[in-house]
């Protein structure tokens, strides 16, 4: 089966600075704009931000 573009595999980036990622997948069509989800870091050790990056 074919990977399409309405669901794109995206990083989520901690904004603590550990430069730890998490990899997922959204749905372009529900969530057009870039996704910010709290997040454990096991890094930082306590839930952060992560945003997407592209």
């Amino acid at each position: 089966m074919a990977r399409n573009e309405v669901r794109p595999v995206i990083k989520l980036r901690s904004t603590a600075g550990t430069g730890f990622t998490y990899v997922t997948r959204k749905n372009r069509r529900n969530d057009p704009d870039r996704m910010v989800l709290r997040k454990y870091d096991p890094a930082a050790r306590r839930h952060v931000e992560f945003r997407e990056e592209r």
